[in-house]
């Protein structure tokens, strides 16, 4: 299984994980459902992640990551899964106030933005707990720590 990653980096910060890293957490989150996959990460500051959750989702204020799903044909054979954008402000905030090292946290949102281009989503409870169960076993599997607490439900992200 090879994964590949289209990597954009439109923010100024400093603490962004590599591309050979970030493709090490989209593989793990594919596991070996598929033979050769691509996926386009672009990582954002604040104002340009809040720009695409109006847009996308009518959400003001940025979030941290955002999964867009590929719609080519399959008949194409083409191996791109999507687009995730990942706002590197929210990802640094939500990590120092949920007590998480940076690169956890990092990990957890490739992870799961990564599960979503995958079809997975947690609109619905029961849907929410077997996302969060495969999460939780990717990362674990990468040396991370648990991403939920047992009593917390699923994050706001999409």
């Amino acid at each position: 299984m090879t994964t590949y990653i289209d990597l954009q980096i439109a923010s100024d910060s400093e603490n962004l994980p590599s591309e050979e890293t970030l493709t090490q957490w989209a593989g793990a989150a594919i596991g070996t459902a598929r033979d050769e996959t691509e996926i386009s990460i672009r990582i954002v500051d604040a104002e340009e992640g809040a720009e695409l959750n109006q847009t996308w989702r009518n959400k003001q204020g940025p979030t941290n990551v955002l999964s867009f799903p590929s719609d080519l044909p399959e008949e194409l054979g083409l191996p791109l899964i999507g687009d995730l954008v990942i706002c590197a402000p929210v990802v640094e905030r939500e990590a120092r106030e949920q007590q998480k090292t940076l690169e956890a946290h990092w990990a957890h949102m490739v992870v799961h933005g990564t599960l979503h281009l995958l079809g997975y989503d947690h609109i619905e409870d029961a849907e929410a707990l077997e996302m969060e169960a495969l999460e939780t076993q990717v990362l674990t599997g990468l040396g991370y720590p648990a991403p939920y607490a047992m009593d917390e439900l699923s994050p706001e992200t999409t």
